[in-house]
């Protein structure tokens, strides 16, 4: 079997969530963080014929681009990856199931009380503007059917503040304030449409491939009506 660009971007972006993963029978591709407060699924291009365990993601994709157009051959304890001649190839070794840090159950999203699209454009501003300011955290507020994305210090009230002002659907009745770490924004470029629950969980659903990721709110969060 062959690997494809999509599917090697969704390697390596999990990659970034779990270095080690699980990947089961068939097209699906899921991980979690060691901390379980990010999951991450993608419907991908591949159909992998067995499931085997990889508990360095990063080497394994390292060692496929050591070949041209690597080839996949898959037996019970290891893979060859081979170039598109034939002539150069790699043994690499699967890693037993016990070893790894794999979800072990899908997440039923609960119904979101807030709504929103995040562009890739709106993204990367946030991103930006947690690196210049030293922040960490996003605050998600409403107030008259606009959300406000705010990087913030939460742990300082006079600290300096970015936001973004974006279209959201929410019961104009609710006073919330969600708290996302950056840190577990760990997402592929791109648009999403953006799902929060006051059960502190969002669902990011990118609006062009088949990849989800359910990432945990901070504790700190507060909503009520």
């Amino acid at each position: 079997m062959e690997l494809n660009e999509n599917t090697l971007s969704v390697l390596k972006n999990f990659s970034g969530i779990n270095q080690n993963m699980l990947i089961k029978e068939g097209n699906t591709i899921k991980t979690i963080s060691e901390a379980r407060n990010v999951l991450a699924t993608a419907v991908v291009e591949a159909e992998f014929p067995q499931s085997f365990g990889i508990y360095d993601l990063n080497e394994f994709i390292g060692v496929l681009s050591l070949v041209d157009e690597p080839r996949l051959k898959f037996a019970e304890e290891h893979v060859v990856i081979g170039d598109s001649t034939g002539r150069s190839k790699v043994k690499y070794f699967f890693s037993p199931e016990e070893t790894l840090t794999a979800p072990q159950k899908d997440i039923n999203m609960p119904t979101p009380d807030v709504k929103f699209t995040l562009t890739n454009d709106t993204l990367n501003k946030i991103k930006r503007a947690a690196s210049t300011l030293g922040h960490s955290e996003v605050s998600i507020t409403g107030e008259g059917g606009v959300l406000s994305l705010s990087v913030v210090d939460n742990q300082n009230s006079t600290s300096n503040v970015y936001s973004i002002d974006v279209d959201g659907e929410y019961n104009n009745e609710a006073k919330f304030n969600f708290i996302l770490s950056i840190a577990n924004l760990k997402i592929l470029p791109g648009d999403y449409d953006v799902e929060i629950s006051s059960k502190l969980i969002t669902r990011f659903a990118h609006k062009e491939m088949n990849v989800q990721y359910w990432i945990a709110l901070e504790k700190t969060s507060t909503y009520g009506v």
